[in-house]
């Protein structure tokens, strides 16, 4: 489930990478227009306009948004996927909690086995020590 949530992790920073980009590309290659009747393109030197706008043909300029819109459109389908894999989406809290309950029950029976298996392992040990000291003596 870690990883699940690891990539899900990482495939919401990059949509939101993305979003960046978008803002970016139509920010940098907008055309100079007016929305409505009381809007003013400011008037700035063309040295300084260059660098804050780089308008494009508005073909390309509608091209780059469609592939940028695709991209999203994918990147947010990979999203759901990893979130529709993630445990838990069908099953109540009731049936979680029993699941959670039930695998601290096998913990504890596994930690019994453990404690069991280190006390056998001393008493062989001990035995072990035993035999090697009655073969050292002659």
């Amino acid at each position: 489930m870690t990883d699940r949530l690891t990539q899900l992790q990482d495939a919401v920073d990059q949509l939101a990478q993305q979003f960046v980009a978008c803002f970016h590309y139509v920010n940098r290659h907008h055309n100079l227009e007016t929305l409505g009747p009381h809007d003013k393109i400011r008037d700035v030197k063309q040295e300084q306009n260059q660098r804050e706008v780089e308008p494009v043909e508005p073909s390309e300029f509608h091209a780059g948004l469609l592939e940028l819109s695709r991209d999203l459109i994918l990147k947010e389908q990979q999203i759901e996927v990893l979130i529709s894999t993630l445990p838990g989406l069908d099953t109540s809290e009731a049936d979680q909690e029993r699941s959670v309950r039930e695998l601290e029950d096998e913990l504890k029976a596994a930690e019994a086995q453990r404690q069991e298996a280190l006390k056998e392992k001393d008493q062989i040990l001990a035995k072990l020590d035993e035999v090697i000291r009655n073969v050292r003596r002659p």
